[in-house]
């Protein structure tokens, strides 16, 4: 790896819904699986360790499943089987590109794929290979974004990189509000006094502990992540620094 680059080695979490293609609903997308796959092959080339956590929003969201008359454990269980799924599409996706693979669960399922152990994860890593981790954390009430803070702090991650379909973190929604900031760099404490959309609390404070910095970043933007992973000022970046520079929605200076 280039001496240059500010990472080694980083936890890339993705949502369920980046799997899928927007104009075709739920489920999964060979295109976009395939795209993914070729983003992330051009990550390893580059020298950089890289772990992945993926959602299972495409398929089935635990949050959700009381309103299907399904308790919020149990559906939460079958949230992290949909992340298993997710985990060995991805897998299939980078596997065909060349690029060794490991997938690891945290609920026990031999058959299908090796149980997280930490020190078997860090020698995949080690070995360059792309490690997968999936079901979550394996308990229930704990989304993937706080399985993506655990494992980036257990396997010692230099930034939890958070691919998304935004460029950042802005202080509405851009969407509804044109006029709203998009922060280049805000604090821990500014984005908890701000109540700003990072990660849930849980998985925010993990990271805040570990001094983990958070990059929030439009994965889907050609080769966002490769500048990202040179440590150009892309997106949006949450570290303990005070300071904090913002941008309005059209790009402005705010």
């Amino acid at each position: 790896m280039s001496s240059s680059l500010p990472y080694r080695r980083v936890l890339l979490k993705l949502s369920g819904e980046a799997l899928q293609n927007p104009a075709k609903g739920g489920g999964l997308d060979p295109a976009v699986l395939g795209n993914i796959a070729r983003q992330l092959k051009k990550v390893r080339e580059m020298g950089v360790e890289i772990a992945v956590v993926i959602g299972g929003g495409n398929i089935f969201r635990g949050l959700t499943s009381e309103n299907c008359g399904i308790d919020r454990t149990t559906g939460d269980h079958m949230g992290m089987l949909a992340t298993v799924i997710n985990s060995l599409s991805l897998q299939s996706a980078l596997e065909k590109t060349g690029v060794h693979t490991r997938v690891m669960t945290a609920i026990a399922m031999p058959s299908v794929a090796e149980p997280f152990i930490l020190r078997r994860a860090l020698r995949h890593l080690e070995k360059g290979r792309i490690v997968i981790f999936g079901a979550g954390t394996g308990n229930p009430y704990f989304t993937t974004d706080s399985a993506a803070a655990l494992r980036a702090s257990e396997i010692k991650a230099d930034a939890l990189i958070k691919g998304t379909k935004v460029d950042g973190i802005y202080s509405a929604d851009p969407v509804r509000h044109p006029g709203a900031t998009r922060y280049a760099t805000v604090s821990y404490k500014s984005a908890l006094q701000q109540q700003l959309k990072v990660m849930d609390a849980a998985a925010f404070s993990l990271c805040f502990e570990n001094q983990i910095p958070i990059i929030v970043f439009n994965f889907f933007k050609p080769d966002e992540i490769i500048r990202v992973l040179q440590g150009e000022p892309v997106g949006t970046l949450v570290s303990a620094e005070d300071s904090e520079k913002g941008e309005d929605a059209h790009g402005k200076p705010g």
